[in-house]
């Protein structure tokens, strides 16, 4: 790329809609799971973590509402950034349900276990069943948040598996059902500033290239991660 990538809400709309454009059919992760020995020819596998701000989740629910398109969306219970039961994220997340969407748990369940001295186990099926309850929505997903504390989330999947807590999956989890990171191109903004790309689990380093500039490599399968604090319209800080 000649210039920066700018992460405003207009480019990444154009970037939907150039997978659209180029006949790509945009799914959930749990869309994935069930439809995975019949996927179409040219997917999209479309998930979103709320890191800090459910407000920002709106902005991408009015381009997916515009295009047509669904994704997964998970949602941190513990945030100091956000309560997820708040008057109006509430309102926000119902609106995501209510539009079709996936809704998953953004777990922290190691640092729970760590900083509250509790079983890690106990803290995901206790998330999972609030969760489930607030919205009257039987979440089937997990997806592992990498914080600040040091303690890899992740971690807490070595030995055990999603269908243990009776989940779907876990966002790279390795089941055969799934396994969608070692079986796709990834592409990621999780660098905030930049994007980043993986071919079936292989870093391409230096590789920037925005999702629009991937799909001329003619990627079946890409599985692709954004978060909706990254976007703006003017500036990162408005």
């Amino acid at each position: 790329m000649g210039d920066k990538y700018k992460f405003t809400w207009k480019n990444i709309e154009k970037e939907y809609a150039s997978f659209l454009d180029n006949g790509y059919e945009i799914i959930t992760g749990e869309q994935y799971v069930k439809n995975k020995p019949n996927l179409p020819k040219k997917t999209v596998v479309n998930r979103i973590d709320i890191d800090f701000s459910v407000k920002k989740a709106a902005v991408l629910l009015d381009i997916f509402d515009k295009l047509r398109i669904k994704g997964t969306f998970f949602v941190r219970l513990h945030a100091p950034e956000y309560n997820p039961f708040s008057f109006e994220n509430y309102r926000i997340l119902k609106r995501l349900l209510n539009s079709g969407h996936e809704l998953g748990y953004h777990s922290e369940i190691v640092d729970q276990s760590i900083i509250w001295n509790e079983s890690a186990e106990e803290c995901l099926k206790r998330d999972i069943a609030i969760l489930s309850k607030m919205f009257n929505y039987d979440v089937k997903s997990v997806a592992s948040h990498g914080g600040n504390t040091g303690f890899n989330n992740l971690d807490f999947w070595k030995d055990k598996k999603p269908k243990d807590f009776n989940l779907l999956y876990e966002g790279y989890d390795k089941e055969p059902n799934y396994n969608l990171f070692q079986e796709s191109f990834y592409i990621s903004d999780s660098e905030w500033t930049q994007w980043k790309c993986y071919n079936k689990g292989i870093l391409q380093s230096g590789d920037r290239r925005s999702p629009s500039e991937h799909i001329l490599d003619g990627h079946e399968l890409i599985h692709l991660l954004i978060h909706p604090d990254t976007y703006f319209n003017n500036h990162f800080y408005e």
